[in-house]
């Protein structure tokens, strides 16, 4: 039973295609969404302040 859960017999070495393809089709998800999320107004408009700050300090 334990080999079973474990699967320590060696059937399944690797993924197969159709996971590849989940996966990559996941991760390019993920990077889209990461695209829309970098390239929105609020990330342009945090860093540009954030920047500007850093600029404008007196040492």
């Amino acid at each position: 039973m334990l080999d079973r859960i474990l699967d320590t017999d060696g059937s399944d070495e690797g993924m197969s295609t159709a996971e590849y393809a989940i996966g990559t089709i996941a991760a390019a998800a993920f990077a889209a969404l990461l695209y829309a999320i970098v390239t929105g107004d609020s990330v342009l408009t945090a860093l540009t302040s954030l920047i500007e700050r850093a600029i404008s300090v007196d040492f």
